[in-house]
């Protein structure tokens, strides 16, 4: 096997491929690592694996970890050992400077490595990497023994088959309706997905719709639909006015560019250029990954035909040197930038 998308794997599981005996699982989403390791776990647990889970830098080291594996367990024939690299451990192990974990165990992922291209067949081992990219060692024997797991930030036309993934694996069936505000709602924020699914799940309910997600999550965050809507029409005071209802209530100004605003930009963009080129609605829900019926698909034809190419370019310029500048510092009041851009853009 190779390196393979969260999605891809996380679709694996769901099905009948049995996971592969190794999992290196890193990426940049912390919530994405987590559930496709819970999602590993049950899968193996109903097949009678015994779970067992080290952290290596918060109390535990790779020695554990090693130890574990060369052992035998009389009371657990088949086990499933999950190996959390934390962030921590391996800035400390670089230093050296830290008693509990000298610098000798810089060699400890190397040991590992090797230890993981001979893994007896009653055992599974994942490994969790708390950084972008798993080791390079780690990364070569999960490529070559079982599988390195990518959890990075989805892209706009996966937002929509994670939602029902996830409604998936708790048993939900959700309408179209349904899946459309998810997605427009929580964007990139797949811990809000999961977390609102969850909850539908507490009242018991199996056929849900765009209805059942209404009234509480609206207490949270206001309708993102709504904003989508009103970007598209051209409306400032409305878009204005969703925007500082977001802040109020919690909302970070550079979420909503990076995972909201940005995204939806991007989509009416690609609408117009394809709008130029005389292709249709279908061909349009195609390239954007989405049905032709959704929602989001109606808002981006309605931006790009009220906005076009040249409008739409240069405010997908100014978001992103306006995220830039966030990130690096440059600026400050991250709230009246980003209202500045929605000005701008309705303004003209």
């Amino acid at each position: 096997m190779a390196t393979e998308t969260a999605l891809a794997f996380l679709r694996a599981l769901a099905g009948t491929r049995p996971p592969p005996p190794l999992v290196v699982i890193a990426g940049p989403q912390a919530f994405l690592r987590e559930y496709t390791l819970s999602r590993l776990r049950e899968a193996l647990v109903r097949d009678g694996f015994q779970y067992r889970s080290f952290q290596v830098g918060a109390g535990d080291g790779l020695r554990e970890v090693l130890s574990e594996l060369d052992a035998g367990d009389l009371f657990a024939a088949r086990r499933l050992l999950a190996c959390r690299l934390l962030r921590g451990y391996r800035e400390r192990a670089t230093a050296g400077d830290d008693d509990s974990q000298p610098a000798v165990e810089t060699g400890g992922e190397a040991a590992l490595a090797a230890a993981a291209e001979k893994l007896d067949t009653t055992v599974r081992l994942a490994i969790v990497c708390e950084r972008d990219t798993a080791p390079a060692r780690l990364r070569r024997v999960g490529e070559a023994r079982g599988v390195v797991v990518n959890c990075a930030r989805p892209f706009d036309n996966q937002l929509a088959q994670y939602v029902e993934l996830f409604a998936r694996n708790l048993d939900l069936k959700l309408t179209g309706a349904a899946v459309d505000l998810l997605t427009a709602r929580h964007g990139g924020d797949l811990a809000a997905v999961a977390n609102a699914l969850a909850r539908a799940v507490g009242d018991g309910g199996k056929a849900l719709s765009a209805a059942d997600f209404g009234e509480a999550a609206a207490l949270r965050i206001p309708d993102l639909f709504e904003l989508a809507d009103a970007i598209a029409r051209g409306d400032a005071n409305e878009s204005l006015a969703l925007f500082d209802h977001a802040i109020q209530i919690g909302r970070d100004p550079i979420e909503l560019l990076a995972v909201e605003i940005i995204p939806s930009l991007r989509r009416m963009l690609v609408a117009a250029v394809m709008l130029d080129a005389r292709k249709g609605p279908t061909l349009i829900a195609s390239a954007l990954g989405m049905a032709a019926h959704s929602t989001m698909v109606a808002r981006a034809l309605d931006g790009a035909r009220g906005f076009g190419v040249a409008r739409l370019t240069a405010a997908i310029r100014q978001a992103c040197r306006l995220d830039e500048g966030i990130k690096t510092g440059q600026i400050k009041d991250r709230t009246t930038a980003v209202a500045g851009l929605l000005l701008d853009l309705l303004a003209r």
